[in-house]
């Protein structure tokens, strides 16, 4: 289980982070390139086999009269966030057991 310190600098993070999104793409969902680039994938073909294999690590959904899948950039801010605090508390504790 996080502590709560983790707790809070995931959040803290992923605050940041959506309000960034926010700000470049200007709108509270995302899809296409924009969430091929916001996700880090290398295509739109990579992020497709992801979703249609059920393997995208955050949920989307169809919008009625739209093409393509919708992500919300808060769950795309909350995901990065959890990834970065991860591998940095990952990588501490490699280092405090080296």
């Amino acid at each position: 289980m996080a502590s709560k310190k983790t707790h809070e600098e995931t959040q803290a993070l992923a605050s940041q982070l959506e309000q960034k999104l926010m700000a470049l793409y200007g709108a509270p969902i995302i899809s296409g390139e924009d969430l091929v680039k916001a996700m880090g994938y290398r295509s739109i073909h990579s992020l497709r086999k992801h979703i249609y294999d059920d393997t995208f690590p955050i949920d989307v959904f169809p919008i009625p009269s739209r093409r393509g899948k919708f992500a919300l950039v808060q769950d795309v801010a909350q995901w990065l966030a959890e990834q970065k605090v991860a591998a940095r508390h990952s990588a501490k504790q490699c280092h405090q057991q080296g």
